[in-house]
């Protein structure tokens, strides 16, 4: 990501950063990957270190099943009892070695989180909230997709009324996808968004005194770790590593003459899956085109969607609706409700928005995710038909 400064830094890093109050401030690396790829440094009135308790917190297992018979899916979040905040009240509805898919309505501020295993990213489905981290406070709201490094510590505070939210959660660090970068990492004049639309944190927030619970998850375990000194006590950092913020409303949408395939449409990609976003764009004009996707099998991977607005046409009539999680697994074909028609118009506007999650390993469902199923979607297709061999 681009190199940002915020707030008071010394000349240069491993040096002795004079607090004007006394002593030195103490320095925090943020790296990924070891000392080997993206980093921040960060600057502390206090020790990051000191800890002065720590115990387990003991949670029940999440409950998954095999996706058997293997048939696409249609999981209603707006059914989904969560819990009163994002980070303990989530519920994971779609599972695999790399990926968990949840969902939370939060309505309360959730306590200090740091997620010790990947970078997770928080599409804000409805409503708004404030990200404060120790990067300082970042304000989102609807269609807004918030991007959490892993290990950074943090915390959502609802805005009036809640908020709610579809949370991928990674084994690994979420970027934006290789081939909209160049050699050195800026965004290319192809990428359908850019440096500009990116917003960070400006500021430090105001520094917290007091010690600090922080729940931590590592390997499906939680602990919370009381710190001595809160670690939102930060008067500057500067580096690549941050979380930020970017509204799916600034995606710049590809279109042609005739359907554009699924990358066209990716944003962020992370080990073993990728994340696009489908948004109000010009539909097929080509007077001969279908109109939208052919029939099609994930070939090596199972597509989720979540449907976040507008009018989704190429589901029309099968249940779908805003809100509405689908999973079509890798060795279904799926495609559209309606047959291919000559009085089309083309070049009309698709008031579409949507997230898709593609994994390359097969998704599991959970508990959760099975109360809130519509069953009956397997046979939307044969929807208003009729009889094709009469």
């Amino acid at each position: 990501m681009t190199y940002r400064t915020v707030g008071e830094l010394p000349a240069k890093r491993r040096t002795l950063f004079p607090n004007p109050e006394g002593g030195h401030f103490f320095e925090e690396l943020v790296g990924e990957d070891g000392f080997y790829s993206d980093l921040s440094h960060v600057y502390h009135l206090r020790p990051p270190t000191v800890i002065a308790k720590a115990e387990r917190i003991e949670r029940d297992p999440i409950e998954t099943v095999e996706n058997w018979p293997l048939i696409p899916r249609h999981i209603r979040t707006d059914c989904v009892e969560t819990g009163d905040d994002l980070v303990m009240g989530r519920v994971p509805l779609l599972v695999n070695d790399d990926v968990s898919i949840c969902f939370a309505s939060a309505v309360a501020t959730s306590e200090l989180y740091r997620d010790a295993n990947g970078d997770e990213c928080v599409y804000i489905y409805r409503g708004a909230a404030t990200l404060r981290s120790m990067f300082g406070d970042l304000a989102v709201s609807d269609g807004d997709y918030v991007i959490i490094p892993a290990g950074v510590i943090h915390q959502w505070v609802p805005g009036e009324g809640g908020f709610d939210a579809l949370i991928v959660e990674s084994r690994g660090h979420i970027k934006p996808p290789k081939r909209y970068l160049s050699d050195s990492g800026q965004f290319l004049e192809m990428a359908p968004f850019r440096e500009r639309d990116l917003r960070a944190p400006e500021a430090p927030g105001e520094p917290e005194r007091g010690s600090a619970d922080v729940i931590v998850k590592r390997e499906g375990k939680y602990s919370r770790i009381t710190f001595r000194y809160h670690p939102f006590d930060v008067v500057g950092w500067a580096g690549q590593v941050y979380p930020y913020a970017f509204s799916i409303h600034d995606f710049e949408p590809v279109v042609g003459r005739i359907h554009q395939p699924p990358p066209v449409h990716q944003t962020f990609e992370g080990p073993g899956f990728a994340l696009c976003s489908f948004v109000p764009r010009l539909s097929d004009y080509d007077p001969a085109a279908v109109g939208g996707p052919a029939n099609h099998m994930n070939i090596d991977s199972d597509e989720v969607m979540f449907y976040a607005g507008g009018s989704y046409a190429a589901r029309s009539g099968s249940g779908i609706e805003k809100g509405s999680l689908s999973l079509h697994p890798l060795g279904w074909t799926h495609g559209p409700q309606k047959l291919p028609t000559s009085d089309r118009k083309p070049g009309i506007m698709l008031e579409e928005l949507a997230v898709m999650v593609d994994t390359f390993k097969p998704l599991k469902l959970t508990s959760a995710a099975l109360a809130v199923e519509d069953v009956e979607y397997v046979g939307s297709w044969d929807r208003g038909l009729g009889d094709l061999d009469g």
